[in-house]
C-alpha cells in the first residue's frame, strides 16, 4: 500500500508570511488600545480591529478560505490588511516599524504571489 498524500511544502516564506499575518493582527490590537483614549472606545477598537482583519483574512485570504479568489483578489485583501498595520504603527509615531513591515511584508507578497501564479 503506498500512501500517496502530497503534503504542501512550507518554506522559509510561508513561515515569515504567518508571522507577517500574527504581527498585523497584534498591530492592529495594540494600535487600537493605545491610539485611542480608555476605556472607551479604546478597548472597543482594540477588539474589533483585529476581530475585523481576522475575519476578512479567514474570508477570503486563507489557505482555507471560504470565498475562493484568484491571486489578484487574494493580493488586495492583504493589502488592505498589512497596509492597515503598517499604517496602525504609522499613526502610532512608529514610522520605523511601519517601513520596516511595509517593505518585508511587500517583498514577501510578491514572492508568494509569483509562487501561486506559478512564474
Amino acid at each position: 500500500m503506498n500512501d500517496t498524500h502530497s503534503t504542501p511544502a512550507i518554506g522559509a516564506n510561508d513561515i515569515l508570511r504567518f508571522v507577517l499575518e500574527l504581527f498585523a493582527f497584534v498591530s492592529l490590537a495594540l494600535w487600537g488600545f493605545l491610539a485611542w483614549p480608555l476605556p472607551w472606545p479604546g478597548i472597543l477598537v482594540g477588539i474589533l480591529a483585529p476581530a475585523f482583519a481576522i475575519l476578512v483574512w479567514a474570508l477570503f485570504r486563507s489557505p482555507k478560505a471560504v470565498f475562493k479568489l484568484d491571486p489578484f483578489g487574494k493580493a488586495i485583501v492583504e493589502i488592505f490588511v498589512f497596509g492597515a498595520a503598517a499604517l496602525a504603527w504609522w499613526d502610532l509615531g512608529q514610522p520605523i516599524v511601519a517601513v520596516v513591515f511595509a517593505v518585508v511584508a511587500t517583498v514577501s507578497g510578491i514572492l508568494s504571489g509569483r509562487k501561486e501564479l506559478g512564474a
